[in-house]
């Protein structure tokens, strides 16, 4: 099974009709593709209302990719509610308790930042949160070339392999230590996930700082030529894994669900069991 979605719902325009209000947008969403990132999570653990309201959304074949909370990740932005990491992973835990029970969790994403490098105390950080995670599962995102280097690049595969992280596999720019290439290994023989960030070298760098970073970062389109690379990559990695769940994220220019469609289409691929569309229902 291959599963194609975006990052986040809400700023979309093109999947939506006009006027569409911001608490019915999953909804439609859910008519376009069988899964979508739950980013929300990165900057605040979301009360179980929200989730629940989320599952009685979408289809029973749909399903969530939850990002960890940043400060689960390092990347705290301000004062963290929480007073110690335990406190924090456990709120975390019964937070996503209700996609659980209803089958619609994927896996959680683990996205490091551009910091966190091959280290020894980050290699026995990442064992703690997996044992925190307990049977959840849970991809891992690198932001930091280190560990993928020679030297370090079989250990780390390995490690993941042994540890049960699901390899989350990155298009994005290459544009030095702050950027991975795209290790197409799959480290979990029954999940895989591939986040499409876009090749904005410029941007990717330059946009660290500022409220309109990630406008800066994530402005890409990707070209026919590119997304026909990955249709082999795509075919090669479905040998290896029982799911494939893929993810684009470059959504600053409004690019995002149009190349995830284009790619729906080079696979080949028609979802029978997605949402009904609220421009069919009349």
């Amino acid at each position: 099974m291959i599963y194609i979605g975006l990052t986040g719902w809400g700023d979309h325009d093109s999947l939506y009709p006009p006027g569409l209000a911001s608490k019915d947008k999953l909804q439609e969403y859910a008519a376009h593709f069988p899964t979508v990132e739950v980013d929300s999570y990165f900057y605040a653990i979301q009360p179980q209302q929200n989730v629940e309201k989320w599952i009685r959304e979408t289809p029973d074949a749909f399903r969530f990719i939850v990002k960890a909370y940043q400060g689960m990740t390092g990347h705290e932005r301000g004062e963290i509610p929480y007073s110690s990491k335990e406190e924090m992973f456990a709120a975390f835990l019964l937070s996503i308790a209700p996609f659980l029970e209803a089958k619609k969790l994927a896996m959680v994403l683990f996205q490091f930042p551009p910091w966190f490098d091959c280290r020894r105390e980050h290699v026995a950080y990442l064992r703690w949160c997996r044992e925190k995670m307990g049977n959840v599962p849970v991809a891992l995102e690198f932001r930091h070339q280190s560990w993928f280097w020679p030297r370090f690049y079989e250990k780390t595969l390995k490690f993941m392999e042994t540890e049960g992280w699901i390899h989350s596999i990155c298009d994005e720019p290459q544009a030095g230590e702050g950027s991975i290439p795209a290790v197409l290994h799959p480290t979990n023989r029954e999940k895989t996930l591939i986040r499409f960030h876009g090749r904005n070298v410029h941007g990717w760098n330059k946009a660290t700082s500022g409220e309109n970073w990630r406008a800066v970062r994530y402005l890409y389109r990707y070209r026919e030529d590119e997304l026909r690379e990955w249709v082999h990559h795509i075919r090669r990695l479905q040998k290896q894994t029982n799911e494939l769940y893929i993810l684009f994220n470059n959504n600053s220019g409004g690019d995002a669900a149009d190349n995830a469609k284009q790619l729906l289409q080079m696979l080949g691929i028609e979802y029978t069991d997605l949402a009904p569309r609220q421009l069919d229902l009349f």
